[in-house]
């Protein structure tokens, strides 16, 4: 492992452990690009950008866009885009969680995506996201994140469930998922020793706490596994090993000719269809205030448009030699090998001929190996941000990823290598 994947990696598995919910990876993007001599935009105030100025603005508090504006006029260069998302599959506190009985306090969940449940049994877990908390003025939001097991799903004994080795591990969605949380004393409602927790938390009174959004995340830390340290465990690596490389290559570029734009969506894994999805007006908003800024005509904003070129960075699926019938036999994609180009006849991905050389000619530029993805035909395709933005914004587009294993686990697994290329080959892009 070269020294600059290790103190990448290391970054990825910081950024990670501190983000355990959409509203935390937004809170930590911010703070690197404040760092990094950011400015922060607010979509209720007038802008004044500057030829060179770095800025970012956020919306619903899950979705972030991060900009620099380039040295060349945008109908010459367009804007060079990098998308991703900050959510990733997994299980929500309900409104109302708590309940008792039989002794002891259950937290009611509500599947959010589509996670591979059994990967939440006989796990440390804990839960974060924002809270709202009463004012004289009306409301704050708070962020929430207990780092100590808090929750736990305990799995039922082999011997009341003897075919669970030969017919896998399943939880009823309504009944099986409500999370152990404590021990249940007559005096104490359920509520009350739940709301406890995060009052105590936040030094803040029960009966002040309006709302909440938490969900559900692993306490144990990202680590570097492997013979020779190559590969990486984690949460979250889907999507937020994208997020933290789009990140680190437009805070490398410091004065780029074209106006650079990295934008962080909520909500991808349930659809995009959100006021901060991809779907939602949030990217388009963002172009119009900067052509705006520009005093563009509307012919030179569409000329703009037709010069850009956006990025989706998602991850990709790679070959797992034990289950080798899963995948198309002549697109086995493999760990440590560099970013993978997916494509998909029915648009599941935004790739195209044009985009994907495009790409290509990208990574050779910058000396990073790529790949090739496409799906077994037989079986379902996921889809990601590209075809949403493609589509509203009439640009062109290609699907990326990094190769991972066990995607949507709880504990998911990636190369060393691949991030650093991912890295490599967006700053080049940016540059």
């Amino acid at each position: 492992m070269t020294t600059i994947a290790s103190s990448n990696i290391q970054d990825l598995l910081d950024f990670i452990d501190a983000s355990p919910s959409p509203w935390h990876v937004v809170s930590t993007t911010t703070k690197w690009l404040i760092d990094a001599g950011f400015s922060a935009l607010t979509e209720h105030e007038a802008w004044k950008l500057e030829i060179g100025g770095r800025y970012f603005v956020t919306r619903g508090g899950s979705s972030i866009i991060a900009f620099t504006v380039g040295q060349n006029a945008l109908p010459t260069t367009g804007f060079n885009m990098v998308g991703a998302h900050t959510d990733s599959p997994g299980l929500r506190l309900k409104p109302n969680p708590a309940h008792s009985g039989d002794g002891l306090i259950r937290i009611g969940v509500e599947v959010y995506g589509g996670p591979i449940l059994a990967t939440f049994a006989d796990r440390d877990l804990s839960m974060a996201g924002r809270v709202n908390v009463r004012t004289v003025e009306g409301f704050e939001s708070h962020l929430v994140k207990f780092d100590q097991p808090i929750l736990r799903l305990p799995n039922l004994a082999i011997h009341m469930n003897r075919e669970v080795n030969e017919k896998g591990l399943k939880f009823n969605k309504q009944t099986e998922l409500p999370l152990l949380f404590g021990e249940s004393a007559n005096h104490i409602e359920a509520d009350t020793a739940f709301l406890g927790h995060i009052a105590e938390a936040l030094n803040v009174k029960i009966e002040d706490i309006i709302n909440f959004e938490l969900n559900v995340f692993d306490t144990q830390k990202g680590v570097v596994w492997g013979a020779n340290q190559e590969f990486i465990a984690n949460s979250q690596l889907d999507n937020l090993a994208s997020c933290h490389a789009a990140l680190t290559a437009l805070l490398a570029n410091k004065k780029p000719k074209a106006t650079a734009v990295c934008a962080l969506f909520d909500h991808e894994e349930v659809g995009s269809e959100s006021a901060t999805g991809a779907s939602g007006s949030f990217l388009a908003d963002v172009i119009e205030r900067i052509s705006i800024s520009q005093s563009l005509k509307d012919e030179e904003k569409l000329r703009a448009l037709a010069k850009s070129f956006f990025i989706s960075a998602d991850m990709g699926h790679a070959f797992h030699p034990n289950h080798a019938a899963s995948y198309e036999p002549c697109h086995h994609v493999l760990i440590n090998q560099g970013p993978v180009i997916k494509t998909n006849a029915n648009q599941r991905y935004a790739t195209n001929a044009d985009s994907a050389a495009r790409f290509i000619r990208l990574c050779e530029q910058a000396g990073v190996p790529y790949q090739q993805y496409a799906h077994r035909t037989d079986l379902g395709c996921g889809s990601t941000i590209g075809p949403i933005v493609a589509s509203r914004l009439g640009v062109q587009t290609v699907d990326v990823g990094s190769p991972m294993w066990a995607m949507h686990s709880l504990r998911e697994s990636a190369g060393v290598l691949d991030h650093a290329y991912m890295i490599k080959a967006l700053t080049s892009f940016y540059s």
